[in-house]
């Protein structure tokens, strides 16, 4: 199969559109040599316009039912871009019908749900993608490669956080993603799961933890937005309960014996993304900011004494991925770079047979963190996690 047939379902909303977007460019920068993907379906709910979604995608069927686009023959992957509620179902559907499935994050509500759908995949030999994006970021390989080089020794600690400031406002309005029914772990599986796919990339799998997850703003209007979206209140709207975390601090353990501290809010007032790591080694140490995107810092003990400090490494095109899309360091790559990057490997993936992180299994332990986080902080107490 050198032509993935590709259903997106979730079509017309952001991530719908990032990966609409990503499977039509990808060649442009990555050629067709490892395989390219065709857009057969889009589906939404009846609420929105067919010729919107037609336009993203000629020749593309619209559809209303996700149903149909599992059930299609004609379909040999089927991508995800659903509120978290709805992730299971539709994996778990695609999955059995013999569906290659890739799926934004966090894969599903529970840590047991992400284990079958892990499981179903194995036993069916598919293929398996969780939309982790950011460590796809050219910039995460070359600190990958210091550390297993080891070239800051052995890994001791690790600091993260991500920070957003869509509900630093108390009156900015309520929707889905702070709902529990829709969104049951929160800012948990939503923007903790980024910080554990870096955890788990760069230093490896968690094995305990302790978390505080903080509801910040109990009420809110209810008002119609989209994510990023800003609307003025005009007194007269009614207020729904916040229903799942805010914000979230956490201490862990890793299985190499390295621990961790990490944070993440989506109520940082004036953080409009902020996201960070630091890794400290036994020999010297690395350290990332989005802020500087394809920027990576880095200290070794090896310099001469008084010559140590940490230098700036811009990632260029030294590194095959980034040299796809730009000849010169520097010129930043963005999100939607990411996302092309991760639906290029995704059908490259499905090509070669070959699955490429963050699979399933990957995603099982993202949801087993997010579980432990869920479940330290209701009983206030240190969580274990099962050995991988």
């Amino acid at each position: 199969m050198s032509e993935v047939r590709v259903a997106v379902i979730g079509a017309s909303g952001w991530m719908g559109k990032v990966h609409t977007m990503a499977y039509q460019t990808f060649p442009h920068f990555f050629g067709v040599s490892d395989g390219t993907a065709r857009i057969v379906a889009l589906v939404e709910g009846p609420s929105k316009t067919a010729g919107d979604l037609s336009h993203r995608a000629p020749g593309a069927r619209i559809l209303q039912d996700w149903n149909l686009a599992v059930a299609d023959p004609e379909v040999d992957l089927i991508d995800i871009c659903l509120p978290d509620h709805l992730h299971y179902e539709v994996a778990k559907a695609a999955l059995l019908a013999g569906k290659h499935v890739y799926c934004e994050k966090p894969l599903a509500n529970t840590a047991a749900e992400a284990r079958e759908l892990a499981e179903i995949a194995r036993e069916k030999g598919l293929i398996t993608r969780v939309g982790h994006a950011f460590p796809r970021n050219p910039v995460h390989d070359l600190a990958k490669d210091i550390i297993q080089s080891g070239e800051i020794g052995e890994i001791k600690l690790f600091r993260g956080c991500q920070h957003v400031d869509m509900y630093g406002d108390p009156n900015a309005p309520f929707m889905w993603r702070a709902d529990g029914k829709l969104a049951p772990t929160g800012i948990v599986g939503d923007t903790g799961s980024h910080i554990f796919s870096f955890m788990d990339f760069l230093v490896g799998r968690v094995s305990s933890l302790i978390a505080d997850n903080l509801i910040v703003t109990p009420r809110r209007p209810v008002e119609g937005l989209a994510y990023g979206e800003q609307v003025k209140l005009t007194g007269n709207e009614t207020w729904a309960d916040i229903t799942n975390p805010d914000a979230t601090n956490l201490l862990c353990r890793f299985e190499n014996g390295a621990g961790g501290i990490v944070d993440f809010s989506r109520v940082a007032t004036g953080r409009k993304f902020m996201q960070t790591y630091e890794i400290y080694g036994t020999k010297g140490s690395i350290a990332y900011t989005y802020d500087e995107i394809n920027r990576l810092r880095f200290y070794s003990n090896d310099d001469l004494t008084g010559r140590r400090g940490f230098r700036e490494i811009d990632v260029g095109p030294e590194n095959p991925t980034f040299r796809a899309f730009l000849p010169l360091p520097n010129f930043g790559l963005g999100y939607n770079e990411s996302k092309i990057i991760e639906v290029a490997e995704v059908i490259r993936s499905i090509v070669a047979n070959r699955p490429m992180w963050p699979t399933f299994d990957t995603g099982h332990h993202i949801c087993q963190i997010v579980d432990a986080c869920m479940e330290s902080s209701r009983q206030r107490r240190w969580v274990d996690i099962p050995l991988g």
